[in-house]
């Protein structure tokens, strides 16, 4: 044997090979987390936007001398299913007072995490609208 030369145990042969597979698996399994991560906060974000935009398109239709014509229902659902959602519910009352009102909508995403499992994320905002502030001009 020469001075260097490194003598090989037939035990040690493929440990590399162990040790490799399993730093892949481990990357795949983060990989794979990252992902499903990245899917339910992609929802979350749809979610807030569909129940916001809902809110804010249903509450001036609640007050009917401003001129809106349609439900505010209507107009919340119209708002929450464009911005890729659904409506679950919507607290908005046609009111023909002049006091402020607040209009609740809920909105709902399924997303199905990683291709395997179906979940559910829902949002609920709220709007309110002030038709005083429509005499008061600019």
């Amino acid at each position: 044997m020469t001075p260097g030369e490194v003598t090989r145990n037939s035990a040690d042969r493929g440990s590399v090979t162990v040790l490799a597979v399993g730093a892949l698996v481990l990357a795949l399994v983060l990989a794979a987390g990252v992902t499903a991560i990245g899917q339910v906060l992609i929802a979350r974000n749809r979610v807030i936007a569909a129940a916001e935009a809902g809110a804010l398109a249903a509450a001036p239709v609640t007050f009917r001398p401003f001129g809106a014509t349609g439900s505010a229902t209507g107009e919340a659902a119209r708002l929450v299913h464009s911005n890729g959602a659904a409506l679950v519910r919507c607290e908005c009352r046609p009111n023909r007072r002049y006091g402020p009102r607040t209009v609740v909508v809920t909105a709902v995403v399924n997303v199905h995490v990683l291709g395997l499992r179906e979940m559910s994320v829902e949002a609920t905002a709220a709007a309110e609208f002030r038709p005083v502030a429509l005499l008061a001009g600019p």
